[in-house]
């Protein structure tokens, strides 16, 4: 294989494309349009409507767990007053899942060709590309 499970890791940790490496997931001067397809080497990144819904769920795993549980635990154990711990699980409830966005998306595509990395176009060698109709 080409890409390598562990460049799969390092590229999907790292907001790139999981084919040619290139910070082409994301339309350039948006932080929230995600490109159809890698402008470098063309691996359709939206595959299917829907094919992202658990980036959503990934999305907001994390948050409950690496934000909302800590602040319920300050609350408790009265290290955080209770109104300050409904403030602050508020704003991070809205804010925390916008700044990781970009995250999630590239992660769940990680997920994707660290299960599959055949079916990344750079590793395949004398197939038909997934991409590619059927019909052709």
């Amino acid at each position: 294989m080409k890409v390598t499970r562990i460049q799969i890791i390092a590229r999907g940790l790292a907001n790139r494309c999981p084919n040619c490496g290139g910070r082409t997931l994301f339309k350039a001067g948006s932080f929230f349009q995600v490109n159809p397809a890698c402008t470098t080497c063309g691996l359709k990144i939206e595959r299917d409507e829907g094919s992202f819904l658990g980036a959503m769920s990934l999305n907001y795993g994390v948050t409950l767990v690496c934000f909302l549980t800590p602040v319920m635990l300050l609350v408790y154990y009265k290290v955080l007053g209770t109104t300050a711990g409904i403030v602050v699980a508020g704003v991070g409830a809205l804010g925390f899942p916008a700044l990781f966005y970009r995250s999630s998306r590239s992660w769940w595509l990680m997920n994707y060709y660290l299960v599959v990395p055949h079916h990344l176009p750079a590793n395949q060698t004398g197939l038909k590309r997934v991409d590619e109709d059927e019909n052709t």
